[in-house]
């Protein structure tokens, strides 16, 4: 939160910010929220990325052998600049960035840039350097996200409503340009098509949100429990957004919006889990780089 790409406010209102409400009230509650959601291995966006990782690799293995890929954290370990440093020892000149965002927000894609472009001042001989800004467009990575919503429902039935949940940003920097909000939409609409679902059977929300001001709309935990007022009992929510799991699925959908939803009547409420690093993920994203590295030595052959 101390980015200015997510929270745009002077400098000193963004550290009062910081520092006189979110550390002191919003801490514990999120180091509870990390408790619960903790394993043996750690924190699940962290594992989740590592596998996901290993899994594309494993995919270039079979015909671009020469291609690496390091995971990096855009806050945490490791980091953008740690994972730089161990490309130079491998002696990587050229490099593929993807951000883990499907759909494009200066919050997130843009600050990947921002801390990709810190690291690299820092840096003598700069690498030959693409960037993919966003990918919510591919039609492998919708059929992906089709598929993990048509396997649930072949195992726990269909819903009387699917929600489509997006991490959400407040409203005015979609009024200023960011295209985040319409690229939602437009996964949603992509998937629910593929599925053959009916208008009135899913719905595009919005959580995660914070503080006073207007987000986008409409919430994700104020249309479940609007679901649930009205006698809708079985709902499940995906989140497209995410590429892994973390505490905003596991545990803002999984758990608290799941036990508002049924506190609120409703009956059942079902977090489809995210690609995660399934097979089809790490092929769909591998591909992606693919296309992305036309060109370059490296990739002059698709896997089959």
């Amino acid at each position: 939160l101390w980015d200015r790409r997510v929270v745009e406010v002077p400098r000193p209102i963004r550290w009062m910010i910081l520092n006189l409400i979110i550390v002191p009230f919003r801490s514990p509650r999120s180091a509870e929220a990390y408790r619960r959601v903790w394993t043996e291995r750690g924190s699940p966006l962290l594992f989740h990325t590592r596998d996901l990782a290993r899994a594309m690799a494993h995919e270039f293995e079979r015909s671009q052998p020469q291609v690496r890929v390091y995971p990096a954290m855009r806050y945490g370990s490791p980091g953008i600049a740690e994972a730089l440093e161990q490309a130079r020892a491998d002696n990587v000149q050229r490099l593929i960035v993807l951000p883990m965002y499907p759909q494009y927000s200066a919050t997130t894609t843009a600050s990947v840039f921002d801390g990709l472009a810190n690291a690299l001042k820092k840096v003598r001989w700069l690498p030959e350097l693409r960037f993919i800004t966003h990918y919510h467009y591919d039609e492998a990575w919708v059929e992906a996200i089709a598929d993990r919503i048509r396997a649930h429902q072949d195992a726990h039935g269909k819903p009387e409503k699917l929600l489509f949940s997006f991490h959400g940003i407040p409203k005015k920097y979609l009024l200023k340009g960011d295209p985040y909000y319409c690229e939602c939409q437009s996964s949603a609409r992509r998937i629910a098509a593929r599925l053959k679902l009916d208008p009135g059977a899913w719905q595009v929300t919005f959580q995660s949100r914070l503080g006073r001001e207007e987000w986008l709309k409409p919430y994700t935990d104020e249309t479940l429990l609007g679901l649930a007022a009205e006698g809708v009992k079985h709902v499940q929510v995906v989140c497209p957004g995410f590429a892994v799991d973390c505490l905003e699925t596991i545990d803002e959908i999984g758990v608290e919006n799941r036990e508002a939803f049924e506190h609120a009547g409703g009956e059942k409420l079902e977090y489809i889990p995210a690609l995660n690093a399934e097979p089809d993920h790490a092929r769909v994203l591998s591909e992606l780089c693919w296309r992305h590295g036309q060109g370059w030595p490296e990739f002059g052959k698709q896997a089959a």
